[in-house]
Parts: structure tokens; C-alpha cells; sequence
């Protein structure tokens, strides 16, 4: 790996820089995200197997359930430092210390907007409450984490009042929240330096992204000298949320050269984990994780990434090392090449007017508005291609639905797989739930349906709808199919069907 060389003094920069998630305590704070006790267990193996070094399970003394949840989490043996957060109380310690974690996190505001208006204490009583909080959290544990909320908009000296008095009093990590997300990078360097020039001890950051800045902040904070740095999957959390783990980790990694200790290879895999349990779609322009990360539309690109990855892709990034695929799109832009690789992966082979002629429908159906998926290209190959032969292993024969508002609606498929007869039955929430569940029922290829729309393409109660799909197999890689009927319940049903065929024939 390389290393960037515009560090200025580069004696601050750490050679390791480990990792705290406070997914469970923060990104819970999302609006609208509430885990259950199993949710949060699951998630808290996964951190923890993936090499995060420090969790926050939560706020113990929140609500008798929190309590009950960072107990658990606590109670479960995992590798990382299990923690819990803390206002600065003794009672909110307490509660803290009875869960069981292995680091306490204090924190008491220490801007004046916050003092003034949320605690309503002078900057004097802010430090001896500080004082004697920390050293009562220290008598319960070894590790105590102290953070002055709001310390970036505190002034320079009363912060590093505050900061020194914790340590004086036991503190064994110092965190610096950008609590509202006002830093810039250069400012937030700034800061961290002169802290890391005037305390001694580890410094953590904790930066939101209300300007989008959360995940540079975080750097900019480590090129200050912080060994740590907190962060969230999929950058959930308050308002704007907070620096996002993957985009975190893979800047340290890649670009700086600088080791956290995770797992890299499953930051997907996590990622996806936690969208479906929190309820919150990761956007294909995601870095590092969305759908199209690494994927090319683009003639020139998709042609460059051909001869060599590095051409439109980091090349100190590579989507094996985040657990990715590399995927070439299909839309209005796409080039010969791309197309004539995307066949070859089916083993069909294309005329060099064939493949002219491939590549013009699929550019006529893109610009018509139409998503145009992967099993589009092959059913296109198919009539363009004299001989072809786009082998379908599975073909639907009837399908099913019972369905009303006092019964569950429950569909029943039948089907050939190669050339053998099979039925399968299974409810759902509605006929297409039901319906796209016994398609899949009718295989053993484990399939997760990660997108699903309907688009009208004629008008009227009885319009012909287009149902766009794709599904994603045990390994994460994602498969696009398409199908349409005026019946949106047999598209559905064909949508499936071609995603299938498509991925036993890539597969194949």
C-alpha cells in the first residue's frame, strides 16, 4: 500500500489506529431505528468478528430495557471492549458498572451554547463535575473514555482545562466530538494537534456529517494524531449521521497505509446486515459499499477497466478487498466491449454486426427510460444471434395466488428445472411476496431479493407493467433481471424466473 505524503508533521501520524463503533448506541438514535435485543446481539458479533476494537452497546441509564440490552451484550464474551455510555453522573455511572462493560464513557457539555442551554453550568462547574465523575467512573473501571461534548465550538483553553482535569482524574482516552458537525478537516487537524502537543493521552474523534464532512474530519483528526476513531455502519446515526466505517477504515488502509485491524474483505457484508435490520437503504453511489461502487457503464470505462482495473477504479481499492463485485452496467452509454465481455460470460459469442446490433438495442431500450438488466441482454443476444442457444434451466409452467383481506395470501408455482417437473407453495406478505417466495422455493440456490420496482408502460387500469429485480446470491453478488405482463403478479413471478436463469447460467 502506499502512503499519501502531504502529512505536514508526519511524527503525529500512528501506525495503528484502532476502531470504535457506536452503531448500537448512536446509530440507534437514528430517526426511526429501533433494534431488538436479538438485532443488537447480532450486530455485536459481527463488529467484533469483523476486529472492532471498541463497541458501544448503548446508553444503560436511557431505560430499563437499554439496560437489559448492554447487560446482554456485555454477558456475551466477545473479543472487543464492550462499552457504555455515560452523562456525567454518578447514577448514570453506576448504571454503566452494574451492566458489566469493560469501558465507561463520560461525557459532559463543554461549549457554552450547550452549557448555557442544556445544563446551565458555569465553565467552573463543568470541571469539577468532570473531576469527580471521572475518578468515581475510574473506581468502577479500568478503561474510562471522557468526551467534551460540543468540543469543537469550546474554546481553546477551557477544552483543554476540561481535557486535563480527566486525565488528572483517571481518564484513560480522550474523545473529541464534532457533536453538531461544524469542523472543516483543516480545522479539526488543528485541534487534535494541539491537543495531542498539550495532554498526554490516546485521543479518540467522533465527528457527524451534517456538511458531509464526517469521514474526512475523522482522517484529518488521525493526521492530527488521534489513534482512534468512532464510527457507524453506513454512517447512521443523529441528524446527518457519522462517519461511515467502511469509507473510514478503507482511507486509513489504502490510502495512508495506516492498519485498523478489520476485516475488510466482509464491510459489504456488514453493511447490507445492517440496512436490513436498521430499515435504511445503502444508495448505489455509496462509497466503498453501494451497489455501484465498482460498477461501469461508461464505454471508455468499461473498456479501460478491461484492459487494466486501475484505469477508472483506485487500483489501491479493489472490491475483493471490501468484499465487492465488480459489476458492467447496461445503459445508454455502454460500449462494445463491455457488451461483448458480458457475453462471453455466458459463453456466447457474438459477430462483430451482431454485436453492433446488440449493442444498438440495448441502447434503444435504455433510452426509452427502461432499466436494462442483464437477462434483457441475453434475450436480446437470443433473437440477434442465429443459434444463440441462451439455455433456460428453469421455465414457469403456472402459477397460483390466493389472496383476500381476511386470508393469508399464499401463491403456488409450478416449474421445470432441467427438464424435471417441480411444484412449491409458500405464503407471503401479498401475491407478490408469496409468489416471488415460491419461485425461489422451487431451488436450492440460497437468493436474497435486494431490489424491487414497477414501472407502467401503457396506460390505464389494465397497463402492461415492467417489473425490474435483482437478487443477490450467498457470495453478495448481485444478478438484474426484468419481466413484464399486464398481470404484475406473473411479472413478478418471471422477473424471478429470469434471475434464476441467469444466475445458473453465469454460474454455469
Amino acid at each position: 500500500m502506499r502512503q499519501v505524503a502531504f502529512f505536514g508533521n508526519s511524527k503525529r501520524i500512528k501506525s495503528r489506529v484502532t476502531v470504535f463503533d457506536t452503531t448500537l448506541r448512536d446509530g440507534e438514535q437514528t430517526p426511526g431505528v429501533s433494534f431488538t435485543c436479538d438485532e443488537k446481539i447480532t450486530i455485536a458479533h459481527q463488529l467484533s468478528d469483523i476486529g472492532v476494537h471498541v463497541i458501544e452497546a448503548g446508553f444503560p441509564a436511557s431505560s430499563t430495557d437499554e439496560t437489559a440490552f448492554v447487560r446482554d451484550i456485555a454477558s456475551e464474551g466477545l473479543e472487543s471492549c464492550i462499552c457504555g455510555l455515560a452523562r456525567a453522573t454518578r447514577a448514570d455511572v453506576e448504571a454503566c458498572a452494574d451492566c458489566g462493560v469493560d469501558m465507561i464513557h463520560v461525557f459532559i457539555p463543554t461549549s457554552e451554547v450547550q452549557r448555557v442551554h442544556t445544563i446551565k453550568k458555569t465553565h467552573k462547574e463543568v470541571v469539577d463535575i468532570t473531576q469527580s465523575v471521572v475518578r468515581f467512573a475510574r473506581d468502577h473501571a479500568d478503561q474510562v473514555m471522557f468526551s467534551a461534548m460540543d468540543a469543537t465550538r469550546t474554546g481553546m483553553n477551557e477544552l483543554t482545562e476540561v481535557y486535563q482535569t480527566a486525565v488528572n482524574a483517571g481518564a484513560t482516552i480522550l474523545n473529541v466530538p464534532d457533536t453538531v458537525g461544524v469542523a472543516s478537516p483543516s480545522s479539526m487537524k488543528a485541534l487534535v494537534s494541539t491537543l495531542a502537543d498539550t495532554i498526554a493521552c490516546p485521543l479518540d474523534v467522533h465527528c457527524h456529517n451534517d456538511f458531509g464532512m464526517a469521514v474526512a474530519n475523522t482522517i484529518s483528526a488521525v493526521e492530527g494524531g488521534a489513534s482512534q476513531v468512532q464510527v457507524t455502519i453506513n454512517g447512521i446515526g443523529e441528524r446527518a449521521g457519522n462517519a461511515d466505517i467502511a469509507q473510514t477504515v478503507m482511507a486509513l488502509e489504502s490510502i495512508y497505509g495506516i492498519r485498523t485491524g478489520i476485516c475488510t474483505e466482509r464491510l459489504v457484508e456488514t453493511s447490507r446486515m445492517v440496512s436490513r435490520l436498521s430499515g435504511i437503504s445503502v444508495g448505489p453511489t455509496q462509497p466503498v459499499v453501494g451497489d455501484n461502487a465498482f460498477a461501469h457503464e461508461s464505454g471508455i470505462h468499461s473498456q479501460g477497466v478491461l484492459a487494466d482495473t486501475s484505469t477508472f477504479e483506485p487500483g489501491i481499492m479493489t472490491p475483493e478487498m471490501v468484499g465487492h463485485r465488480r459489476r458492467l452496467k447496461l445503459g445508454k452509454h455502454v460500449g462494445r466491449h463491455a457488451v461483448s465481455h458480458m457475453l462471453s460470460d455466458a459463453h456466447i459469442i457474438a459477430k462483430e454486426r451482431e454485436l453492433d446490433e446488440i449493442v444498438a438495442q440495448v441502447k434503444e431500450v435504455s433510452n426509452r427510460g427502461r432499466k436494462v438488466t442483464e437477462n434483457d441482454l441475453y434475450e436480446i443476444a437470443d433473437t440477434v444471434i442465429s443459434g444463440a442457444g441462451v439455455e433456460k434451466i428453469i421455465t414457469l409452467h403456472d402459477i397460483a395466488v390466493i389472496n383476500g383481506n381476511h386470508i393469508m395470501a399464499t401463491a403456488t408455482v409450478r416449474a421445470s428445472v432441467n427438464g424435471k417437473d417441480t411444484v412449491c407453495c409458500r405464503i407471503g406478505n401479498g401475491p407478490v411476496d408469496a409468489a416471488m417466495k415460491a419461485v425461489v422455493g422451487i431451488v436450492p440456490e440460497e437468493l436474497e431479493l435486494k431490489e424491487f420496482s414497477v414501472s407502467a408502460i401503457s396506460g390505464g387500469s389494465d397497463a402492461i407493467g415492467h417489473v425490474s429485480i435483482a437478487v443477490e446470491d450467498a457470495k453478495g453478488r448481485l444478478y438484474d433481471a426484468s419481466a413484464s405482463s399486464d398481470d404484475i403478479v406473473l411479472a413478478s413471478a418471471e422477473a424471478m424466473i429470469n434471475a434464476l436463469n441467469l444466475v445458473y447460467r453465469l454460474k454455469k
